[in-house]
C-alpha cells in the first residue's frame, strides 16, 4: 500500500527539491526539454525521471486538488456504482471516468478525482474501494 507523508524538506535530500525546480521550469516552458532543465538545477536525468511523479510541493490552494486512480473491474452488475458510491461517501468529486470494455470478464477504468474536499486521506480511498472483491489492482496513477 503506498503512503504519502508530508515533511519538511530539511531532512530529503537536495535532489528532491531539485525535481521540482526542474519540473517547474518544464511546466512554465522557461527550458525547452528535460536535458535542459536538469542541466540548470543540477541533477542528473535518470534522478528527474525517477522521481519526477513522486515529490510534490503542497499546493497554495489545497482546495483544487486532482487524482488519478485506475482499477481492473470484474464484469458483474453494480460494481462500477459501488466504486463511485464510495468515491461520494469520501467526500471527491468525479471529474471523468474513461472505462474499457471488458475482456477476458475484467474491465479497465481511470477515474480523475477533485479530491480538494476528501473526507480522510487518498490512501483512506484506496483501501475502501480495495475492501471489494470485485475490484483489483487499485493504484494512485497522479495526484496534484
Amino acid at each position: 500500500m503506498e503512503r504519502y507523508y508530508i515533511v519538511d524538506s530539511s531532512i530529503l535530500p537536495e535532489s528532491f527539491d531539485k525535481v521540482i525546480k526542474a519540473r517547474n521550469l518544464l511546466e512554465t516552458k522557461k527550458v525547452n526539454n528535460v536535458s535542459e532543465a536538469v542541466k540548470v538545477v543540477g541533477i542528473s536525468r535518470g534522478t528527474y525521471y525517477k522521481y519526477k511523479d513522486l515529490v510534490f510541493l503542497p499546493d497554495e490552494e489545497m482546495n483544487d486538488r486532482k487524482a488519478v486512480i485506475s482499477m481492473m473491474l470484474q464484469h458483474q452488475q453494480g460494481i462500477l456504482s459501488k466504486v463511485l458510491v464510495d468515491i461520494s461517501e469520501s467526500n471527491a468529486s468525479i471529474l471523468t471516468i474513461n472505462q474499457n470494455i471488458p475482456i477476458h470478464n475484467t474491465a479497465t477504468v481511470v477515474i480523475s478525482l477533485d479530491i480538494g474536499h476528501l473526507n480522510g486521506t487518498i490512501d483512506d480511498l484506496l483501501a475502501k474501494i480495495r475492501q471489494s472483491d470485485l475490484v483489483d489492482n487499485v493504484q494512485l496513477i497522479a495526484i496534484e
